[in-house]
């Protein structure tokens, strides 16, 4: 209630100062405009319009790009090009707004009520691996709701406002309250394990297996960085956090099981060769 006061209080004092004050006279009305008012206006209208015509170039641009694609069907070469773009954009800001915390508030204002604790606002402002991880995962889900509505239905449009990068970070926002929850569940059946692992164990942790964890943990996320594909990149992790090849159909959005063994075949291919390169070396 007490923003709702200040609120009307600083409206009022802003209808106030729009009145003339009490000693301007009737000659005083007739005083011409000066100078550097109408450069003050001039300088506000002329960012305005500098916006405006920004914003519809880009959106101008986006059509172009989307009729080329859709052309190919919304596949092939160029298409893959966009997506990589698209999910590199998307990464970088969703990483941002989990930075700052304000990815809360946009997911709030679209009806999901995630509440974080203070503890994991800090998890997200201090771990970078966290950041990286939950975008990864948000950008590879919403990639295929987004292709089939926004780009195979047509639901953007270059007429509505919104350029493409920034329709896409809408279906983010829609995708990231699951990503959260897996995150949230996975925190707390580890903090479960831990403490069924503490009754059974005096000594719980051993100094050397701690060292061998975090160094596993590097590797893996090494391993997961080199992935170029942001699909791919989602279903390594998903496997390796022991989900089946159907879960993980489920979560990507994907067409069958086959899709995911495809992905994950090409993927191990890649990586042997790598590997295999590096002992080569």
């Amino acid at each position: 209630m007490q923003g709702d006061v200040a609120g009307e209080q600083s409206a009022a004092t802003s209808a106030r100062d729009l009145q003339p004050p009490d000693h301007v006279g009737k000659s005083d009305l007739r005083a011409p405009v000066s100078e550097d008012d109408v450069r003050q206006m001039d300088a506000r209208h002329e960012r305005a319009t500098r916006r405006l015509k920004a914003n519809v170039e880009r959106r101008v641009r986006d059509r172009q790009l989307v009729l080329a694609l859709a052309r190919d069907g919304f596949q092939g070469q160029q298409y893959e090009h966009f997506v990589e773009e698209l999910a590199r954009y998307g990464i970088s800001v969703l990483r941002g707004w989990m930075h700052s915390g304000y990815i809360f508030r946009l997911t709030a204002e679209r009806g999901f009520g995630l509440s974080p604790h203070e503890l994991e606002l800090e998890d997200l402002s201090q771990d970078s691996e966290l950041r990286e991880e939950l975008a990864t995962m948000t950008v590879a889900s919403a990639l295929p709701s987004f292709r089939q509505r926004a780009l195979v239905e047509g639901r953007w449009s270059h007429e509505g406002g919104a350029s493409i990068t920034t329709y896409f970070m809408g279906a983010c926002l829609y995708a990231f309250p699951n990503e959260f929850r897996r995150h949230r569940a996975a925190e707390e059946r580890h903090r479960r394990a831990l403490q069924r692992q503490r009754a059974v164990h005096e000594d719980v942790v051993h100094p050397l297996s701690t060292c061998e964890d975090v160094a596993g943990r590097e590797r893996v996320l090494e391993e997961l960085r080199s992935i170029r594909d942001p699909r791919a990149r989602a279903a390594v992790a998903l496997t390796i956090d022991g989900y089946t090849q159907e879960e993980i159909r489920q979560l990507l959005d994907e067409r069958s099981a086959r899709a995911i063994e495809g992905l994950l075949y090409r993927w191990r291919g890649k990586a042997r060769r790598r590997h295999g390169g590096e002992q080569r070396g």
